[in-house]
């Protein structure tokens, strides 16, 4: 399998593995959110799917930032309207 070299390719790739972790683990996130630890709530589950995303992103890239910015938009942003002390 080619690995992917084109920058909005890798974004696209990111926030669909991110848009699943999220739809999988809508009790997670909204607790993570709630109680300002998300990243250890899905600790497991983000490890997962970055392991997967550098398996098929090339690193001329920058996956690892490309997937930190996934996780920003797609886990943090879209979790805007859970209450929380953190906003």
């Amino acid at each position: 399998m080619n690995l992917i070299d084109n920058p909005d390719q890798a974004k696209r790739l990111a926030r669909a593995i991110l848009s699943d972790v999220a739809m999988y683990n809508k009790e997670k996130v909204e607790n993570g959110i709630k109680n300002d630890n998300i990243f250890d709530v899905l600790k497991e589950e983000l490890e997962e799917g970055r392991q997967h995303f550098l398996s098929r992103v090339s690193s001329d890239v920058n996956p690892d930032l490309v997937y930190e910015i996934a996780v920003v938009d797609v886990l943090i942003k879209r979790a805007g309207k859970i209450e929380s002390s953190i906003w």
